[in-house]
């Protein structure tokens, strides 16, 4: 049989040390339901928190590649409608050559023809000089290859290469001071209004496969975005329905250790009964 003292209550300190840990508890699901994580500082888990921020790092360098490639698929889709206006202004020019070489043609109506044929020519070199977005130009040549990001490490790029479809150049081989007076003048300008649409028709296939990859790319780091968020959620978050539940059970055992706590603060009282 224990001792019966009013120095010393080993029961209430077993009650208070029990309530005191119960309080540390129901403190700790607390912060988990208030914040909604079960690992929100290092102290939580030191593992997991640090797993955790390195792919937090990782998701908000994705977001960098994103802003990288929707530069990139706006450069290409600039480029793209500038070449689409570029080649049906080559078109309405080929209709202007070829009405121009019928000899029957007077030299009045070959020479009005022969304005709207300028004036298309020199829309050509207007429409490429404004093809621009945020200081890209892929169509004028001052650029060869447009370079985004691929990765969050900054360690993968993907490529655009540029098409240069200024007058006189490689692909639009009309030259900068194209016209005719004759029909016959009319009629050789053909051959190359013929190359010219050729050619910026597969630049623009060019542009159409690298548009499609940058989408596809884009589509991708979405996709790693959204699973590699999951996987943090994984780690740091708290199961809600099971803290609910313990808060529950710990409000409870909360308020039965006040009540064994109060209990032991009495058993000194009942020494007074000995000296009656």
């Amino acid at each position: 049989m224990s001792n019966v003292s009013v120095n010393t209550n080993v029961g209430a300190m077993v009650a208070l040390q029990n309530l005191n840990a119960t309080s540390t508890m129901l403190q700790d699901t607390q912060n988990r339901i208030s914040t909604g994580l079960k690992v929100a500082s290092a102290k939580d888990d030191g593992a997991a928190y640090a797993i955790a921020q390195t792919q937090r790092a990782t998701v908000s360098s994705l977001d960098a590649v994103k802003d990288s490639l929707n530069r990139g698929t706006s450069s290409v889709d600039v480029a793209m409608s500038a070449g689409e206006s570029i080649s049906d202004m080559l078109t309405q020019m080929k209709e202007k050559a070829l009405a121009a070489s019928d000899t029957s043609l007077d030299t009045t109506s070959r020479s009005a023809l022969n304005v709207d044929f300028q004036a298309l020519r020199d829309q050509i070199t207007k429409t490429i000089s404004n093809a621009t977005f945020n200081g890209i130009n892929l169509i004028n040549g001052s650029l060869t290859v447009l370079t985004v990001l691929a990765n969050a490490q900054g360690s993968q790029n993907l490529t655009v290469n540029a098409q240069d479809l200024s007058l006189g150049g490689s692909v639009v081989t009309l030259s900068a001071a194209a016209g005719f007076t004759t029909a016959t003048s009319a009629s050789a300008l053909l051959t190359t209004i013929d190359s010219s649409i050729t050619n910026v028709s597969s630049s623009l296939a060019q542009f159409g496969t690298s548009s499609k990859s940058l989408a596809a790319h884009m589509n991708f780091i979405g996709k790693l975005q959204d699973s590699i968020t999951a996987g943090i959620g994984n780690l740091v978050d708290a199961d809600m329905a099971k803290e609910s539940a313990k808060l529950q059970a710990l409000q409870t055992k909360q308020q039965l250790g006040v009540q064994a706590l109060s209990i032991a603060n009495q058993a000194p009282q009942m020494t007074l009964s000995l000296f009656k």
